[in-house]
């Protein structure tokens, strides 16, 4: 019965979080547009279990680019009314619409001049009727078994706030970089924080092969070191080319099976994209997730091989590498 409870409520939650997209109309694509183009804020108000998901909200924003606080209505007509400006853009979160400490502030709010949305449950609510714009996040029911406790209402809110916020991602171009900037404390931003040379592999521990080398003893190095690639280089060893496990795969597909005859030129991809020792992660994870690529080269002058860096070696997978050392 626990275990049949438990999955009632997740099922009744997940369903509520997919009725909300045939909600999404004008009104969500608006104010996307009004918060891309205010100079001031989004503030978040909210009170009780929807201000915890107003605060929440305000803080996913603003980890992912969109300026953002949390304004609590009782503080607010105390005196931290003072933040809100007529460039900020206020989001009121409450299902029914009817919070006697919301619906005090809201006219206020008005008066300072500023854009004003509402997340709620209720369209034709005291709130909706102050707000420019109202985002439809109701629900048939709460997962309570009393219909009285908030849970699928406030999953709803806290699901339409993240689609507020991935929406703004993608208008506002924020870049993985940008994040990591918002971010220096944690892991992932210290990774990224570091330089190609604090955790690239160096050319001692990496597979490469000089033009001319057939592709049989190509995927031989290849296979030694288990990076997914080979590096091509010409008689300065510098930077030629580079052979990946996709461009194999492409030989065999096409019909290839005696890759004695075959050189590296043949496979490889010449000129290939490439990063200095000094770069940070973050670009090369930018990098990477532009070209859909593993692995990058690392130089330096003349397009010397300095080393080889791969995605898990930024992301962390296993062993956290520097300087091709293991730890």
């Amino acid at each position: 019965m626990i275990i049949d409870n438990a999955k009632k409520v997740l099922k009744l939650e997940a369903e509520s979080i997919l009725n909300l997209i045939p909600k999404i109309d004008i009104s969500f694509e608006r104010l996307v547009n009004d918060i891309c183009l205010s100079t001031g804020r989004v503030i978040i108000t909210g009170i009780g279990k929807s201000g915890l998901i107003g605060r929440k909200i305000a803080a996913t924003l603003s980890s992912t680019g969109t300026n953002a606080l949390f304004l609590h209505p009782v503080e607010a007509v105390h005196g931290d009314l003072g933040m809100v400006s007529r460039d900020d853009v206020v989001i009121a979160i409450s299902n029914s619409g009817e919070t006697t400490e919301l619906n005090q502030l809201l006219p206020v709010i008005r008066d300072v001049g500023c854009r004003l949305a509402g997340f709620t449950g209720n369209l034709t609510s005291t709130m909706a009727g102050f707000c420019d714009l109202v985002i439809d996040t109701g629900v048939e029911k709460e997962a309570c078994p009393l219909n009285m406790a908030p849970t699928s209402s406030t999953t709803a809110q806290l699901a339409m706030g993240d689609a507020l916020a991935v929406a703004l991602i993608h208008e506002k171009k924020f870049k993985k970089s940008d994040f990591m900037k918002s971010h220096p404390g944690g892991a992932l931003g210290q990774r990224l924080s570091c330089k190609v040379g604090e955790i690239m592999f160096k050319t001692c521990v990496i597979p490469c092969v000089a033009l001319g080398t057939t592709m049989a003893a190509a995927i031989g190095e290849m296979d030694k070191f288990r990076l997914g690639a080979v590096i091509v280089l010409n008689k300065d060893q510098q930077l030629a080319g580079i052979i990946t496990d996709g461009d194999i795969r492409h030989f065999v597909a096409a019909g290839t099976r005696d890759f004695n005859d075959i050189s590296v030129e043949n496979a490889m991809t010449p000129n290939p994209h490439c990063l200095g020792v000094d770069a940070f992660l973050y670009d090369a994870l930018n990098l990477m997730e532009k070209y859909e690529i593993t692995v990058l080269p690392v130089v330096g002058e003349n397009k010397r091989l300095e080393g080889i860096l791969h995605l898990h070696d930024i992301l962390g997978k296993g062993s956290f590498k520097f300087n091709g050392g293991s730890q």
